[in-house]
């Protein structure tokens, strides 16, 4: 019979997938309402990314269950299992290396998409963030609002809008990417699980295929 603590590591890795996976979802979503800073550090594309990796992950537990209800000594579905396994932690690697090399460069990735917003927006961004233009008060500024009411007065605040934005998608992106790269310790503990259900139930079939030999007598 199958050992209660082994299943339940094996649960234990496979309820932590599916939190996981509903972690990511739930934020992918949650993270498309209207935010001044979210909208600006995230894109559609990165979004769509957290959405993937959370329907894979939960989609993953869902087959997980139908591989250890499938018999004591079948392991078929539970070798196809680590396959999915190893495809997971691929994928958890792509998008978290995604996210980690874009840090790389943001000073200069963000000044082109500050560059693409609208004027509108632009001034919403230098009136919560307290700052004018860019990488200095002539590189992308935006006249209006309550800070950068001209040119003069961008000059004078001497504050620009590279520091403010870059700290804040810091910030958002390195929790994005060392989570990503945490639910990589999850995904290995659930592969490791899994060998070991493996390994027992290649046991019970060494014993089903002597105790067949023995006319089915059993051991002693």
């Amino acid at each position: 019979m199958m050992s209660k603590r082994l299943l339940g590591a094996w649960g234990f890795f496979a309820l932590c997938t599916l939190i996981a996976g509903i972690v990511a979802l739930a934020l992918s979503f949650v993270w498309r309402a209207p935010n001044l800073l979210l909208n600006l550090t995230l894109s559609t594309t990165d979004l769509n990314l957290g959405t993937i990796l959370g329907v894979v992950l939960i989609s993953t537990f869902v087959f997980s269950l139908g591989c250890i209800v499938s018999g004591n000594t079948s392991t078929l579905r539970l070798y196809l299992l680590n396959w999915v396994l190893l495809g997971n932690g691929s994928l958890i690697l792509i998008i978290g290396t995604f996210f980690w090399i874009y840090t790389l460069h943001e000073r200069n990735n963000y000044h082109a998409i500050f560059g693409n917003e609208s004027d509108a927006t632009k001034i919403l961004i230098q009136d919560t963030l307290k700052c004018c233009g860019y990488f200095s008060a002539t590189d992308e500024l935006a006249i209006g609002g309550n800070i950068c009411t001209s040119q003069g007065a961008a000059e004078a605040l001497n504050n620009f809008c590279v520091t403010p934005i870059t700290k804040f998608a810091d910030e958002t992106l390195n929790n994005i990417f060392s989570t990503i790269y945490g639910f990589m310790a999850i995904i290995i503990g659930f592969f490791l699980a899994n060998m070991c259900v493996i390994k027992r139930r290649q046991e019970f079939q060494r014993f089903e295929k002597i105790d067949a030999k023995r006319g089915g007598t059993g051991f002693v």
